[in-house]
């Protein structure tokens, strides 16, 4: 089941990439991260209230209500990286940058997550992963390809935290400190770098109504995360929503640009071969 959530988890990050784009296309890159989380906000607010929980918790470490914070910067980058490179690209960035967080964080067991060791046998899988990764680079336009790696290990961190919060409180608290603390974060943001955008006085609603949805696709996404974070190793989760994220992402693309891209369903290939590869081993070492 845990393999099937991350899947399940690539498949809806894409989709809120593409949606959060067309909302960054109309009101400009920091109004979209306020309304993404704003969204986001109200329907996990009214989660929480539905259950009957409660939104003021106990004496908690500072440092766990972070997740949502550090999730601002990966929006801002996703929607800086839209359309000047494909969305496979952003995605395969992301990858890279989320493998290299998540190999560091297994290998050393650190913010008190499990060890998972590298061994040398999943060298092979590892050179596979690397060249599908590589092979769906299209473009090497400096700033989304920056702020799209960044992204990455932005993600594996603001997962970690919202994880561990989960477990001192509930699924749906910890969610909805995710979007209040982004939330909060977003309109810091806006106010120092986003000045020249949209004035909220002006504020039209655009006809096509789908692009405000990204903020309730990532409630689920984030919900879903702090189910399975602890459950599996942070690098093949990574992999995993991967596989999920590429080949929507060529369907994404293909709409978008009316064409097929063969490198970026190459890549996927390689991407999903090195990780079945990886599996195998564990399973094989596991019995």
């Amino acid at each position: 089941m845990f393999y099937f959530l991350s899947l399940l988890m690539g498949i809806l990050i894409s989709v809120m990439i593409a949606i959060n784009g067309g909302l960054t296309t109309h009101y400009g890159v920091y109004s979209a991260t306020i309304i993404i989380h704003l969204v986001g906000l109200v329907l996990i607010a009214i989660a929480v209230r539905i259950k009957k929980e409660t939104f003021f918790l106990g004496k908690l470490p500072w440092f766990l209500y972070l997740g949502g914070a550090i999730g601002v910067f990966t929006t801002v980058a996703n929607n800086l990286s839209f359309g000047r490179i494909s969305v496979s690209a952003i995605l395969a960035l992301g990858l890279l940058g989320q493998s290299v967080t998540g190999f560091i964080i297994d290998q050393f067991g650190l913010m008190g997550m499990a060890k998972h060791p590298f061994t040398k046998d999943k060298l092979v899988g590892l050179a596979l992963i690397l060249a599908g990764i590589a092979s769906m680079i299209d473009n090497f336009e400096t700033l989304a390809v920056v702020a799209s790696f960044l992204a990455g290990f932005c993600i594996i961190m603001s997962r970690t935290l919202n994880a561990k919060l989960a477990d001192a409180t509930s699924m749906s608290v910890s969610t909805f400190y995710n979007y209040f603390v982004g939330f909060i974060v977003s309109i810091l943001v806006f106010s120092i770098l986003g000045r020249e955008e949209i004035v909220f006085a002006e504020f039209t609603l655009s006809p096509r109504w789908y692009i405000y949805l990204g903020g309730a696709i990532g409630v689920m996404v984030v919900f879903m995360s702090n189910i399975v974070v602890v459950k599996i190793s942070a690098f093949y989760l990574t992999l995993l929503i991967f596989v999920g994220q590429v080949f929507s992402g060529v369907l994404i693309d293909i709409f978008i640009s009316q064409e097929i891209s063969i490198r970026n369903i190459i890549g996927g290939v390689l991407v999903a071969l090195g990780l079945v590869i990886n599996l195998v081993l564990d399973y094989k070492r596991r019995h």
